[in-house]
């Protein structure tokens, strides 16, 4: 069809007209009420994190993001759909940025965030219940950029291994020992993601990867372990949980920013990101040289927060 209309209009008013469609596309995935509390100082790294709705976690999640978090990194904690004064509070604190949208939805959030960071050229995207570590920064970018130029990928984006999450639990797993004793107590793992998965639905299993039973040590150390192994990064075949990753302003330009729809948007700009690299040829790429915590899934969540109050010698850094 693109092609018969390219033929009866001409190539040079067809492509008129696709930059005029493109451009209001995104022009209306970046409309929206918001507040931006600026720190500015116009980097070429930037890292945002969605925050707002899980406040217990604020003090140990900042914490770490603050101790770990290069000077060559500016931060902007993003809040869809309400304003927190603590938020603002901890963003002039550390003197990072802080914006929050009218409007609860994600993806609005997210896009505003970057246009706003109009020298940003790489953007690290942190979920308010991500537990960074040491080096993680540093690991994903060196990733990034070694794969990019060296590798035999063209790189979507680049993620840490994660424990609770559907790909990177098996990993861990492997790297740990542990997968005969994970199928006998729980199921086969596998490179799968889905409430149908235990790792996303049961929170003995959340529990287990957070350390319960001493079978794992602390995230903390875990990392320092991988961070000694040889420098590696796999290819993720299935959707991942865009929880932590790193990618190239160009990405999300090409991409058409992440789009906004009906609702809060949760989950669309995982989906749009993970169809946008299949259909472009472009990869998924997990470091193997850096872990960082993952609080829980929904069926989780309750659980965990509880366990959370009762175990933070396994979360704090």
């Amino acid at each position: 069809m693109k092609k018969v209309v390219k033929k009866i209009i001409g190539p040079k008013k067809y492509e008129s007209l696709r930059n005029k469609k493109n451009s209001f596309l995104k022009n209306r995935n970046v409309k929206g009420s918001y507040t931006f509390i600026s720190n500015k100082k116009n980097y070429e790294k930037l890292c945002i994190i969605l925050a707002g709705y899980k406040p217990f976690l604020f003090q140990t999640i900042f914490d770490r993001i603050r101790k770990n978090v290069p000077n060559d990194v500016e931060v902007c904690i993003v809040s869809s759909g309400i304003y927190s004064e603590e938020l603002k509070n901890i963003a002039q604190k550390f003197q990072w940025s802080y914006l929050y949208t009218k409007r609860n939805c994600v993806t609005l959030a997210q896009n505003l965030a970057i246009k706003e960071f109009s020298k940003a050229k790489y953007i690290y995207k942190l979920d308010e219940d991500i537990f960074v570590t040491k080096g993680y920064f540093e690991t994903l970018m060196k990733t990034y950029v070694e794969c990019n130029e060296n590798g035999e990928y063209k790189v979507g984006f680049v993620a840490p291994t994660i424990p609770i999450n559907g790909f990177g639990h098996l990993s861990v797993l492997k790297r740990f020992n542990l997968v005969e004793y994970y199928t006998n107590k729980f199921e086969k793992p596998l490179y799968a993601a889905g409430v149908d998965r235990m790792i996303e639905s049961n929170p003995e299993v959340a529990k287990f990867f957070w350390g319960e039973g001493n079978f794992l040590p602390t995230i903390d150390v875990m990392n320092k372990t991988v961070q000694k192994d040889k420098f590696n990064y796999v290819a993720c075949p299935i959707k991942f949980s865009i929880g932590a990753i790193l990618f190239n302003r160009d990405t999300w330009e090409d991409m058409g920013y992440f789009k906004v729809k009906n609702g809060p948007c949760m989950g669309v700009d995982e989906e749009q990101f993970c169809t946008y690299c299949m259909s472009q040829s472009k990869a998924i790429i997990v470091s193997q040289n850096t872990i960082v915590g993952h609080l829980s899934f929904g069926k989780q969540n309750k659980t965990m927060e509880n366990y959370f109050y009762s175990h933070k010698d396994y979360f704090d850094i």
